[in-house]
């Protein structure tokens, strides 16, 4: 993100990689609040519908993870690494709170 679009919104300590683990965790929340609802539907039709928007949501989640992974952002399969973007990222996101 260019530092000084950043200063003026006053998102300076906000990175590419916050905005983006913030958004697959908005993601994981709506395939799961999404596979709830399709339990509770009354209808076929609205389970239907909600099968949609579920399948619409995972491949937002893939396509979140796939660009996360590319950029070195998330490690799902290197618990070592993660750990450590993960300790990167809380740092951040305190940082921001100051």
């Amino acid at each position: 993100m260019n530092q000084l679009i950043q200063k003026l919104t006053g998102m300076g300590g906000m990175t590419d990689q916050v905005i983006a683990t913030d958004f697959l965790i908005s993601a994981k929340s709506g395939v799961r609040n999404y596979a709830v609802a399709i339990t509770e539907a009354g209808t076929p039709e609205l389970r239907a519908a909600l099968r949609e928007q579920l399948r619409e949501a995972i491949a937002t989640h893939e396509k979140i993870t796939n660009y996360m992974v590319a950029k070195g952002y998330y490690h799902p399969h290197d618990l070592t690494k993660q750990l450590q973007v993960d300790l990167t990222v809380s740092d951040t996101a305190l940082k921001l709170a100051d």
